[in-house]
């Protein structure tokens, strides 16, 4: 067995073992932990296919950001998980169904999989041979498929607007902030001097 055989067993097994911990533990900070486990095997596996570009946005973008987020948020917040998991025992059957039906799926669409004769040839139709895969990737994105890629930011950018402006809540009983109030206030009405007499109070 080669090394780059093992290591893909060895990935291949802390991705499974950490997307199974990650749902069955007990604890949400060691799920976090197994979490962060299977992204760092998947970035792995990424790099025994040859797309480093990919594997470090996984570290970066997953490990990095998202993993470490929800590790905050689960740490700080005060969550009673006892109540939370006694209110999914109830949703349990319906969960077991749809996984039935999902390893069902899974099982169907990898019985009639089979490998193209074409995929090798179309896939070095799209990206170029002679440079890099972080190269062609940027190539693609940035040159011939740069309108697109614009406009997916675009439409990230009225979604996250948009969710924003539907989940704002505007209190009454609050004290708000007015930045304009407090550049545009006048000093002299503002302030008030007093001539304070040696030994008299205000």
């Amino acid at each position: 067995m080669s090394i780059a055989a093992l290591c893909f067993y060895l990935f291949a097994i802390c991705v499974i073992a950490g997307g199974l911990f990650t749902v069955i533990s007990r604890n949400p900070v060691h799920s976090v932990l197994w979490l962060i486990l299977a992204f760092l095997s998947s970035a792995g596996l990424f790099v025994l296919l040859g797309a480093e570009f990919v594997a470090m946005l996984l570290i970066i973008v997953y490990v990095g950001a998202v993993a470490v987020l929800f590790l905050f948020v689960v740490m700080m917040l005060d969550i009673d998980f006892a109540e939370l998991k006694a209110g999914m025992a109830q949703y349990m059957p319906i969960a077991l169904l749809i996984g039935v039906v999902l390893l069902m799926q899974f099982g169907m669409a990898f019985g009639v999989w089979q490998a193209s004769e074409q995929a090798e040839a179309l896939r070095g139709a799209v990206t170029p041979t002679d440079m890099h895969n972080t190269a062609a990737l940027g190539v693609l994105i940035y040159d011939k498929y740069f309108l697109l890629f614009q406009l997916a930011g675009l439409i990230l950018l009225v979604a996250m607007i948009g969710a924003i402006t539907l989940t704002v809540r505007h209190r009454k009983n609050i004290k708000r902030q007015d930045v304009l109030q407090q550049m545009w206030r006048d000093p002299a009405t503002a302030m008030e001097l007093k001539d304070v007499k040696p030994g008299q109070g205000l």
